[in-house]
């Protein structure tokens, strides 16, 4: 079974190098294979302007302020500001959220205003040359300090990879999904570990001074 669909596949693949090579056609993206082995691989970055080209799928995480993360979504072709809508229907049930911090890619007029309904504070740049009200707004100070902050979200995502999640070893979209849960909840588990390890080292270094206090005394 699994020689006759990768016999369909080498036929499906001839006939794109044959109309893209020889015949010259544009090949419709949604016609594209990246991967005859893990078919839902996605084409995430082309490589233009000096940028590598990336193949996989896009993994969106939201963290708290204690930079544990709350949710996580595995993109399937989908744009970064296409996803905003189903992440708050989920998330506001939940948590009571005052501020909510965006990348610029997920930035959506539509987005920005449904968010600003339900959370005080609502940090999403805009693509482009923002206008006169927007670029007054991203200029206040609250928006700016809130807006730094987002810069920890970098090393949370670099913080995941050495977790394992820069490449999957699994076969298979299921097994995949897997490993995206095993790796969040093991990043989860070690940054609940080391404040852990840190309120244990703070208690014992209370407990020093107070004795060395008792002792001067």
């Amino acid at each position: 079974m699994q020689l006759e669909e990768y016999i369909v596949l080498t036929i499906k693949h001839i006939d794109l190098l044959e109309r893209r090579v020889l015949k010259g056609e544009q090949i419709p993206h949604e016609e594209k294979i990246f991967s005859i082995f893990e078919q839902y691989t996605e084409w995430i970055t082309k490589g233009k302007q000096h940028k590598s080209v990336e193949l996989g799928k896009k993994l969106c995480i939201t963290t708290d302020q204690n930079n544990l993360i709350v949710d996580y979504r595995i993109m399937d072709h989908q744009a970064d500001s296409q996803i905003v809508i189903d992440i708050p229907a989920d998330l506001l049930s939940k948590y009571k959220i005052s501020s909510w911090r965006f990348e610029k890619g997920f930035y959506h007029q539509d987005n920005k205003t449904l968010l600003s309904e339900e959370v005080d504070q609502v940090i999403m740049p805009k693509k482009g040359k923002p206008n006169k009200k927007e670029k007054e707004e991203e200029c206040q100070p609250l928006f700016k300090k809130l807006r730094h902050k987002h810069s920890a979200i970098e090393s949370n995502i670099n913080e995941l990879e050495h977790r394992g999640l820069n490449r999957c070893p699994d076969r298979g979209l299921d097994h995949f999904k897997r490993y995206i849960g095993t790796g969040v909840c093991a990043y989860n588990l070690y940054k609940i570990g080391t404040r852990l390890r840190e309120m244990k080292l703070e208690e014992q270094l209370r407990l020093r001074r107070e004795t060395k206090l008792r002792l001067v005394a």
